[in-house]
C-alpha cells in the first residue's frame, strides 16, 4: 500500500495499528520465567508523552518542514537503538562481574546496535540542522581520512571488548559511543544540500538495521521484522536514488556533492536573461497545446501546491494538456514533490517520472518551472567541471518555451549557477510562487 499515493495513507494507518497491537502485546503478554513486565506507570507515562509530542509535532509541521521532521524522527529511532545497547551492556557487565561468562554473540549485537544507532542519530541531527538552515556545510582538508581513522578505531576497540569480555573495560564502551557520535557528525557535515535526499534515505536504513539488532537482543520477532523492513527499504531507496542521479553511493558519501563547491559558471558572465510578465505568461499558457509543470522546493516553500492545482484545472478546461515532470531528487527528501502534490489532490496519473517527462519535452509548448533549479540545470550534461555533472536532469530546454519562476537569480541548493536561465528559449518570472500562480489564475480567467 505504501508503494502508491492512493493507498499510502491507508497503509500507514494499518502499519500504525499493527505496531499498536505489538506494543500492547509486549506489555501485557510478555513473560520471562513466569514473570510479566512491571513498571507500568513508567511505561505508560513514556508512551503518553511520546504520543502527545509526536501528534502535536505532526499536526503543526508545514509541508516545507516535512524533510527535517523525517530526519528528526529518524534520529530519535537511532537514539533509541543506541540507548538499548547502553542499557543491555550495563546489564551484561553486572552479569560478568557476578561470574557469568560473557556471550560474544550478544556483545557483538550490542556493539553493532550502539555504533549504527549512534551514527544514525548524530548524522540525522546534522541533516535536520542543514535542512532548516541552522547548520552549514563543513569540511576540512583530509576529513575523509580522519573519518576512516575514527571508524577504524571504533571497530578495533569494539573487537577488543568483544574478544576480552572484560567489564572493567566499560570505559572503552563509552569511548566507542563518543567516537560514534563524532563519526556521525563528520559523516554528514561535508555532504552538500543536493545530496541530502540520498543521505536521509541512507540514515533511515541505518536506523532500521540498528532497531533489528534490538530485536535480536530481546528475541522480539516484531522488533526484528520491523527493523529489517525499514533497513532493507531504506537501502533499496538509496540505491534507486543514486541510480537516478547516475552516481555510485561511494561518490555521494566521499564527493561532498553540492557542498563547498561551485561550478565553472560561478563568477562568469552568463549574458543577459529575459523577463516575462504575468499577462504574457497567461496568454502563452492559455493558447498552448501542452504545458509541463516542473515543481521544486520553491513551490513547497510558498505552500503553492493548491493554487498550482487550480491553475492546472483552469488550463485543462481550456483544452490544454497539463502534466507534471517529477525529478527523483527534487525537494529535500525522497518523494517530496509527490507528497506535496498529492496533498493538493493532483491526479497521480498526471505526474510523469523523469524518463517519461524527457520524452514529452520536445512536443511541449510551455514548461513552467516552479522553484526547481539544480534538477533542470543543463550543466549536468555539458560542464565536466560542474559538481552536478553526470546527474540526469529534466531536459526542459527541449520545449518551445521555458518560463522559470524564482524569487531571484540566486543559485539553487547545490550552490551553482544555472545556465538555463540565460538560454534564448528561457524567460524569468520573478516572485513568490504562490503569489505568481494566483496572478496567473486571475489573468487566465479574463482571457
Amino acid at each position: 500500500m505504501l508503494s502508491h499515493p492512493e493507498t499510502a495513507r491507508k497503509g500507514n494507518l494499518i502499519a500504525a495499528a499493527g505496531m499498536f497491537i505489538a506494543i500492547l502485546g509486549t506489555i501485557f503478554l510478555y513473560q520471562e520465567n513466569g514473570v510479566k513486565l512491571g513498571n507500568y506507570i513508567w511505561i505508560f507515562a513514556a508512551l503518553l508523552i511520546g504520543t502527545v509530542l509526536g501528534t502535536i509535532a505532526a499536526k503543526k509541521v508545514k509541508m516545507t518542514a516535512m524533510p527535517e521532521m523525517v530526519s528528526l524522527f529518524n534520529g530519535m529511532g537511532g537514539a533509541c537503538a543506541a540507548l538499548i545497547s547502553i542499557v543491555e551492556f550495563d546489564h551484561l557487565s553486572h552479569q560478568i562481574s557476578a561470574g557469568q561468562p560473557a556471550d560474544s554473540g550478544t556483545l557483538l549485537i550490542i556493539f553493532a546496535g550502539l555504533i549504527i544507532g549512534t551514527i544514525s542519530f548524530a548524522g540525522s541531527m546534522v541533516a535536520w540542522g542543514k535542512l532548516n538552515g541552522s547548520i552549514k556545510d563543513f569540511s576540512f582538508s583530509g576529513q575523509h581520512i580522519v573519518n576512516l581513522i575514527i571508524f577504524a578505531a571504533i571497530i578495533a576497540l569494539s573487537a577488543y571488548l568483544i574478544v576480552s569480555g572484560d567489564p572493567a573495560s566499560s570505559t572503552l564502551f563509552y569511548v566507542i559511543f563518543g567516537l560514534s557520535v563524532v563519526y556521525g557528525l563528520f559523516f554528514v557535515l561535508p555532504i552538500g544540500g543536493a545530496d541530502m535526499p540520498v543521505v536521509i534515505s541512507l540514515l533511515n536504513s541505518f536506523t532500521g538495521v540498528a532497531a533489528a539488532f534490538g530485536g535480536f537482543l530481546y528475541n522480539n520477532p516484531v522488533m526484528l521484522t520491523g527493523g529489517i523492513l525499514v533497513g532493507s527499504a531504506g537501502t533499496i531507496l538509496t540505491i534507486l536514488m543514486c541510480k537516478a542521479m547516475n552516481r555510485p553511493l561511494s561518490n555521494v558519501l566521499i564527493g561532498s556533492f553540492g557542498g563547498n563547491k561551485s561550478g565553472t559558471t560561478d563568477g562568469k558572465d552568463q549574458g543577459s536573461y529575459k523577463v516575462i510578465s504575468i499577462s504574457d505568461s497567461a496568454v502563452v499558457m492559455s493558447y498552448a497545446k501542452k504545458v509541463m509543470i516542473v515543481p521544486g522546493y520553491g513551490l513547497a516553500v510558498a505552500q503553492a501546491q493548491h493554487v498550482c492545482h487550480e491553475l492546472e484545472k483552469l488550463l485543462m478546461d481550456k483544452g490544454v494538456e497539463v502534466r507534471y515532470a517529477i525529478h527523483p531528487v527534487a525537494g529535500r527528501m525522497p518523494g517530496h514533490m509527490n507528497v506535496l502534490l498529492a496533498e493538493a489532490d493532483v491526479d497521480y496519473g498526471n505526474l510523469l517520472e523523469m524518463e517519461q517527462a524527457n520524452d514529452e519535452f520536445p512536443s511541449t509548448d510551455v514548461v513552467l518551472i516552479l522553484g526547481a533549479n539544480d534538477v533542470v540545470n543543463p550543466a549536468a550534461k555539458t560542464d565536466p567541471e560542474s559538481p552536478i555533472y553526470g546527474m540526469p536532469v529534466l531536459d526542459v530546454e527541449l520545449a518551445k518555451l521555458v518560463i522559470i519562476n524564482k524569487r531571484s537569480m540566486n543559485p539553487g541548493y547545490a550552490g551553482i549557477d544555472n545556465e538555463l536561465f540565460f538560454q534564448p528559449k528561457s524567460s524569468m518570472l520573478f516572485g513568490d510562487a504562490k503569489s505568481v500562480l494566483q496572478q496567473l489564475v486571475a489573468e487566465i480567467k479574463t482571457l
